[in-house]
């Protein structure tokens, strides 16, 4: 059986160490998601070909969890590459809804525990949110609609409060619209939970 030397021994870990370094770098989304379109926004991934018109408020939400926002009449984002292959590109439209009231017993989604806000104006409230593994959210109420973008590959489980339970797989750059009046609780059960969430007001 041959044995390392020391040396050998640390450049095998120091090389091992560089390959894992250099996939995280380079890991790249693929949009696998179709344009989004609702009443209320229009959403797609932007790799540098199609920005948002201007002519809309817009947010851009980067891979690396940064988030953009722009006025209508605001100037288009620079030609830079986006951290992950892409940016999602969220169109706010003019249409209004009412609000809910939350006559459930469960509180309202946001704020909760391991939630950063990243910014609130008149349209929106954008959080930065991680599901810890194994950990239930608290029974909650959907009271906005909301956009999702995945930060992380993994899944969850959506339980409602009649026990019905649905999973959901995700993976990194996958974005979804999510309708209000909803309540559940959500629980990290593979892999890993981190999105940037919009909810439109």
């Amino acid at each position: 059986m041959m044995r390392l030397t020391s040396a050998a021994a640390l450049t095998l870990v120091m090389f091992a160490a560089a390959v894992a370094i250099a996939r995280e770098e380079t890991r790249k989304a693929s949009p696998a998601w179709s344009p989004l379109e609702s009443p209320r926004v229009r959403v797609w991934a932007d790799g540098g070909s199609e920005p948002a018109s201007g002519k809309l408020p817009s947010i851009r939400v980067s891979l690396d969890g940064a988030v953009d926002y722009r006025a209508a009449g605001a100037a288009a984002p620079s030609k830079a590459g986006a951290p992950g292959g892409y940016t999602v590109v969220i169109e706010l439209k003019d249409a209004k809804v009412a609000p809910l009231p939350n006559t459930t017993k469960y509180p309202l989604a946001f704020p909760r525990p391991n939630g950063k806000k990243v910014l609130e104006n008149d349209r929106v409230l954008i959080w930065d949110y991680s599901w810890a593994s194994g950990v239930p959210t608290p029974m909650h109420y959907h009271d906005k609609d909301v956009v999702v973008t995945y930060l992380e590959d993994g899944a969850l489980r959506s339980t409602d409060p009649n026990g019905q339970a649905v999973i959901n797989e995700h993976y990194f750059g996958f974005t979804k619209l999510n309708s209000r009046d909803r309540v559940h609780t959500e629980e990290l059960i593979k892999g890993k939970g981190r999105a940037i969430i919009v909810e439109l007001k």
